[in-house]
């Protein structure tokens, strides 16, 4: 393993195959999450679920005891003006709510970290909308990396699709981040910015790409919990990450349960994965 560019962490293609056990692991975990996800359930139901499917599936919860204080749950259970880091307890979810749901497990040493917002049943049209516009803004961004290109390509691409489609909060003091042997490494990702800036991509980095975006301000308070993050002005917020890599052939998306091919296909981006 190589290492340059202020201490990024470049893998082999042998590390990156490590890498994408461990994200399809948290792909498939969010997946039953995103299922499991409705009216009457609590957030800690959720949490004990992914802790179970991680742990069956030879993995260990990255997020379980991360940090100071220590997070004491599998997963970030985040709900409504939550943007992210919420921890996961005796809530239940109605209709009407959305939840991000932000999930990480190291298999053999390396991480996956890849994250969703569910709508809990029916939500108004704007909160729907917030959750397309975020959900795409990911894709788009990831779109965006090209080797030999620049890590705030990403945050360009990022920031220009959630403006184009109207007035919303971009969060600017939580990013993405790069992610390998430790769940969060540099570089660091933004979500907005110019491109053609910071660290080079290059083949063997892996980043977590993740825009927070709300429907109001893009400020927030830490909760007196110190870890919940929540919008200011109490606006509702969306989260979509996964950790992906940029191979020869194309981008390939390690916490997607297919890889990204059918998304990065739809988009016209090559798909690189093996």
């Amino acid at each position: 393993m190589g290492f340059r560019d202020r201490g990024i962490e470049i893998k082999t293609a042998e590390q990156i195959d490590l890498m994408r056990v461990a994200g399809r692991l948290v792909g498939e975990t969010l997946e039953l999450l995103r299922e499991a996800a409705r009216p009457g359930v609590s957030t800690k139901d959720l949490d004990t679920l992914a802790e179970t499917n991680i742990r069956d599936h030879g993995g260990v919860p990255s997020f379980l005891g991360y940090g100071v204080p220590p997070f004491p749950a599998t997963i970030c259970a985040s709900v409504n003006d939550e943007v992210v880091h919420g921890i996961p307890g005796p809530r239940t979810l109605v209709e009407g709510d959305v939840i991000s749901i932000d999930c990480g497990a190291i298999v053999a040493g390396w991480h996956g970290d890849a994250a969703l917002t569910v709508p809990i049943g029916e939500v108004a049209d704007d909160v729907r909308e917030l959750l397309r516009v975020t959900e795409e803004s990911l894709w788009r961004g990831m779109a965006a990396a090209r080797l030999g290109g620049r890590v705030t390509d990403i945050s360009h691409a990022i920031e220009t699709y959630v403006r184009a489609q109207g007035r919303y909060g971009i969060l600017e003091d939580y990013t993405g981040h790069g992610i390998g042997t430790e769940m969060h490494m540099a570089p660091s990702v933004p979500n907005y910015g110019r491109r053609g800036r910071g660290p080079a991509i290059v083949e063997g980095l892996a980043l977590a790409v993740e825009p927070m975006v709300t429907l109001g301000s893009k400020h927030t308070d830490l909760l007196e919990d110190e870890w919940t993050v929540a919008t200011v002005d109490g606006s509702v917020a969306a989260h979509f990450e996964h950790t992906f890599t940029v191979t020869p052939q194309g981008a390939w998306v390690l916490t997607a349960v297919d890889g990204g091919e059918a998304r990065l296909t739809e988009l016209g981006v090559p798909f690189g994965g093996r």
